[in-house]
């Protein structure tokens, strides 16, 4: 089976095509369905908690455009107020269209930039575009501790209330002020990270034009002015290109978390291989909202996709649930400028290159290094235990897997993807949990017992104290535990 490259070469700066130009509308629903796998619940640029806040209008904008239902070339034969009867309908949703295009193919960009290691200054931010924008600390996200080892890596991280994306490369030079070795990054900052996937292989592109021609930055200059977003007079960073309510009935029935930062998927069946079992470990951590600190060496970019998955474990899709619990936001790459920020989080999912977090305890509930997952909390060394149910979801998960990968090889099925496997396994285990304790808890005895923690495919035994933690965080303390449930 041939495989499809997640880095296909961009033409100049334009890799979605235009929706004006004749024969577009296909790619545009194809690129419209694919933005269907968006968080039904987000604010401000942040990924979304499931169960949340409504969506906002920095990430509110991929669900599909509306569509006239008036077929094409129809439109002259119609008598003046029957056009007029038909302004009246579709303007609005016309309109919106235009802006919906507008919003997801060209107004995202906020900032571009380049930064170099300097050997006698360290990192440093060489250029920008718009050159008031602060980046202050930029330089040490785009170019993560430990990239001198590596020769090419990319990065996403969080910068204010914008999310980043720069690729890093290192090239041998024949200079002794150089130290025989030139490192540049090339990134861009946009208010959601959704579509920063479409800009890696031109970012991958212009970080070799700089090693080779440093100071050329024409190309930068025009990828700017083509994409960059529209922000209110306020400078508050919060776009309003797009109604915050423009399509809400649909995104709440969208089931996947906005998170598509890979194209096409491929870091799910990697995370799946990365830390087998282990997942359901992380899943668990993960829907009680706990700070998750990944460490790794570099290169990053492989890293940013595991708190990626991570995020894609916690994702629930039944209205109104976890709108008190806090958001689960993804930092990706953090560093020590970082700690700050960290210290106020109350749940979030990061990665990092530097060993000195791991000596930070009050910084994370849980550290990840490699396929070690470990705590320094008491109260949730028990939750790193399989349980008899985290083993049976696990081979069930597995088996339908090796299905998908067999009628992909045998089939060519090329609609369904590793990506919408994962996502929905772990939708679908998590709005069944909480589809029970909610029914439970409307129930005239709202008791949970060893039947109703089964119909929520947990271990009555392993997963009582996990059990304890959801009801307490997710507010169904209320709900009364059977004696036999409790003493086992």
């Amino acid at each position: 089976m041939v495989e499809r490259s997640d880095r296909a070469p961009l033409l100049d700066w334009e890799e979605v095509p235009s929706a004006e130009k004749p024969g577009g509308a296909a790619p545009v629903a194809a690129h419209t369905k694919d933005r269907l796998s968006s968080p039904s619940n987000s604010r401000a640029g942040w990924s979304s908690s499931p169960g949340g806040p409504s969506r906002s209008v920095s990430d509110g904008c991929s669900a599909p455009p509306a569509t006239s239902s008036i077929p094409a070339g129809k439109d002259e034969a119609l008598l003046p107020d029957s056009e007029q009867h038909l302004s009246d309908l579709t303007s609005r949703e016309v309109s919106l269209e235009d802006r919906m295009v507008k919003w997801e193919e060209k107004d995202q960009i906020v900032s571009v930039f380049v930064v170099t290691f300097n050997t006698r200054s360290g990192n440093m931010l060489e250029w920008c575009l718009p050159k008031d924008m602060d980046l202050e600390g930029v330089e040490f996200k785009a170019i993560a501790s430990g990239s001198h080892r590596v020769t090419t890596d990319f990065i996403y991280f969080r910068k204010g209330c914008y999310f980043g994306l720069a690729c890093f490369a290192n090239m041998a030079v024949e200079s002794t002020v150089e130290r025989g070795a030139r490192m540049k990054s090339v990134g861009i900052l946009s208010p959601s990270y959704t579509l920063l996937y479409r800009y890696m292989s031109f970012l991958e592109h212009q970080v070799r034009l700089q090693l080779q021609s440093p100071g050329h930055y024409s190309p930068l200059e025009a990828f700017y002015e083509d994409k960059r977003a529209l922000l209110p007079p306020s400078g508050d960073g919060v776009v309003t290109a797009c109604p915050a309510n423009a399509w809400g009935a649909a995104i709440n029935h969208s089931m996947h978390p906005e998170m598509k930062i890979t194209h096409p998927a491929g870091c799910m069946s990697q995370f799946i291989r990365f830390f087998g079992e282990q997942i359901m470990v992380l899943w668990k951590l993960a829907l009680l909202r706990r700070r998750i600190l990944i460490f790794s060496p570099p290169p990053v970019g492989v890293v940013c996709y595991r708190v990626y998955c991570c995020c894609c474990l916690a994702n629930i899709s039944i209205p109104g649930i976890g709108v008190a619990v806090p958001e689960f936001r993804p930092f990706f790459y953090v560093n020590v400028a970082d700690i700050s920020a960290l210290e106020n989080e109350l749940s979030y999912v990061a990665c990092t290159t530097e060993k000195i977090f791991e000596e930070k305890k009050d910084l994370y509930d849980v550290y990840v290094d490699n396929q070690n997952v470990k705590t320094y909390r008491d109260g949730l060394k028990p939750l790193l235990r399989l349980s008899t149910a985290d083993r049976e979801k696990y081979r069930k998960l597995t088996e339908q897997r090796q299905m998908l990968l067999y009628s992909q090889e045998e089939n060519g099925d090329c609609v369904s993807s590793e990506e919408d496997l994962f996502i929905l396994f772990f939708l679908e285990q998590n709005n069944r949990i909480f589809q029970t304790l909610s029914e439970v808890a409307g129930s005239p005895d709202p008791t949970l017992t060893q039947e109703s923690v089964r119909a929520m495919g947990l271990d009555p035994h392993g997963d009582r104290l996990f059990l304890l933690h959801l009801l307490e965080i997710y507010g169904y303390d209320t709900l009364l535990v059977s004696e036999q449930l409790c003493c086992s």
